[in-house]
């Protein structure tokens, strides 16, 4: 493992070519590197959720769990770098390799990374590393939903979206159910209907609206899936303040669906379980 720099910044590119790349049973390569205050089975309990036909699309993904990733990258603390890690590339983001409530202000929750192969390995042609700050999001909860969303935006680029979840969603926005599982899968279905135009007895459909609202809902459900196959948690621990949660029972109309597309890896369950009301 890497020995982290003096000034406990490294740049990504660095840790990536310093770093030991685990590859979990399921397929995905990952790693943890600094003080994340992660315990190695929890991470490789999180990793091994994603379903094996999932992650057979991931191959040219890697996940590094770092401390924290910046946003940019701090002049007054670049100089303390060695010259052989400075770079002016504003796309290699600086990684702190231990928490500081200085440098939390400046970090954000993921960071794209393109990384260079290495000969001799599978990944000669090159790898996206996905930078993820551990120490930002605070709870183990928090951690895994990030990882998950990940995965879910890097699999749908690849793999599209099954006609029957689009046909799932799309009924359940024609019938007005209530809520939606993000911000940006509740915009783009507000916008989808507040474009419809009624003529001769006709709904005319902005399929751009349309579309990318049914690939927001469907990145969505593949992550809260995920995240129920890692750890329980109640539903209401997605809430977010500027909208409503979808309803329940169409949340688990959707995560059926997604079950019967993705089946659990062996070991995991997926289960949804409805509390009586006292």
């Amino acid at each position: 493992m890497a020995e982290p720099v003096k000034s406990g910044l490294m740049q990504a590119t660095e840790i990536a070519r310093q770093s030991d790349l685990r590859q979990s049973s399921n397929g995905v390569h990952y790693t943890a590197f600094g003080e994340n205050n992660l315990e190695n089975a929890d991470l490789a309990r999180i990793v091994q959720a994603v379903p094996a036909t999932i992650a057979s699309s991931l191959g040219r993904k890697a996940y590094y769990f770092v401390p924290l990733t910046l946003m940019d990258k701090p002049l007054d603390l670049e100089a303390s770098l060695p010259l052989s890690s400075k770079s002016d590339d504003s796309d290699d983001p600086m990684i702190a390799t231990t928490y500081t409530a200085e440098l939390s202000d400046r970090a954000i929750c993921h960071r794209d990374v393109r990384l260079a192969g290495t000969a001799g390995t599978a990944h000669e042609a090159g790898i996206d590393g996905v930078f993820i700050s551990t120490r930002l999001l605070g709870d183990r909860f928090a951690l895994a939903f990030e990882f998950f969303i990940n995965v879910s935006h890097a699999f749908v680029d690849i793999a599209g979206i099954p006609k029957t979840f689009s046909d799932l969603v799309w009924e359940q926005a024609v019938a007005d159910v209530r809520g939606e599982t993000s911000r940006d899968a509740f915009e783009s279905r507000e916008l989808s209907k507040a474009k419809n135009v009624k003529t001769d007895a006709r709904t005319l459909i902005d399929e751009k609206a349309r579309n990318e609202y049914i690939e927001a809902a469907f990145s969505d459900a593949v992550a809260i899936y995920q995240l129920s196959l890692a750890i329980d948690f109640e539903y209401a621990e997605l809430r977010e303040r500027d909208y409503p949660l979808l309803a329940p029972k169409a949340l688990a109309d959707r995560l059926r669906a997604v079950a019967k597309l993705f089946p659990p890896n062996e070991g995991y369950e997926f289960a949804i379980r409805y509390k009586r009301r006292s």
